[in-house]
């Protein structure tokens, strides 16, 4: 009996040290290559919209409509793509021709500032209230000059001034101050922008060299002073576009001539905030 447990114990300890050996003389296997990490999805492109449609969308007054020629707007918006949701801050908003798209565009999510100087009540007339009054409800109006909105700090997405800066030297009458330091009007737009948010220009242009008051005369501006003014106050310049071009036009005519009125050369200059 005894001999026979010390063979069994025997054979189990020879087979346990034969396994050990075999694990030992068996080279570990490699380690397997991490998986692939999965890629981060793109995120998804927002969708386009039809600048087109929201123009010849049923409800619009027909002056606006006859002045689409002119103006482009359809053209216009896509250039800067302003998109629902946004905030726009429109600076010299007139009667409202580009509000009345602006609320079509932003949507019942966006808002849209729409300004004037009082100094400009004399000329609109009713337009504003006729405009907005129980139709564009996503629309505030501000009256003030154009270097002080009520707008909060870093809350707008686009600021528009269209037709345009050079209004900064125009003083109308019972406005004899004019209508916004020159100095602040620029900063006090950075003010209002979130950081990248975009200040889109329009404006009608005078001859290269002269000098900004010519928008207290004339009513025009040489493109040169927009782009010193954006740059004093830290904007970057986007880009610019020809689509308001007019070679016919030598920049020297009153905007308001009947020879010319709606059919004046134009600069389009996207900036933005860095």
């Amino acid at each position: 009996m005894k001999i026979q447990l010390k063979s069994r114990l025997t054979s189990g300890a020879a087979a346990l040290v034969l396994a050990a050996l075999t694990a030992c003389a068996t080279p570990p296997a490699a380690d397997a290559p991490p998986a692939p990490e999965a890629a981060a999805p793109e995120p998804a492109k927002p969708a386009a919209i039809d600048y087109a449609a929201v123009v010849a969308a049923p409800g619009r007054p027909e002056a606006d409509i006859a002045a689409d020629a002119n103006r482009k707007p359809a053209d216009v918006l896509a250039f800067f793509a302003p998109r629902p949701g946004d905030t726009i801050l429109e600076i010299e908003a007139g009667g409202g021709y580009f509000t009345e798209l602006l609320s079509r565009t932003v949507g019942e999510t966006g808002k849209v500032f729409m300004q004037n100087p009082a100094g400009f009540d004399a000329f609109l007339g009713d337009a504003v209230s006729k405009r907005i009054d129980g139709r564009l409800t996503n629309v505030e109006y501000l009256k003030s000059n154009f270097d002080t909105f009520a707008v909060p700090d870093a809350s707008v997405d686009i600021v528009t001034w269209f037709q345009g800066p050079h209004e900064l030297w125009y003083k109308p009458e019972g406005a004899p101050e004019g209508l916004g330091d020159p100095n602040k009007s620029f900063a006090e737009i950075a003010r209002v922008l979130k950081p990248g948010g975009r200040f889109i220009v329009i404006d009608h242009v005078a001859p290269a060299g002269t000098p900004p008051t010519t928008g207290g005369d004339t009513h025009r501006i040489d493109p040169a002073h927009i782009l010193k003014m954006a740059s004093d106050a830290g904007f970057t310049l986007d880009g610019d576009s020809a689509l308001l071009h007019n070679p016919a036009d030598d920049g020297l005519t009153n905007v308001f001539d009947p020879a010319i009125r709606g059919k004046t050369d134009q600069v389009l200059i996207a900036f933005s905030k860095p």
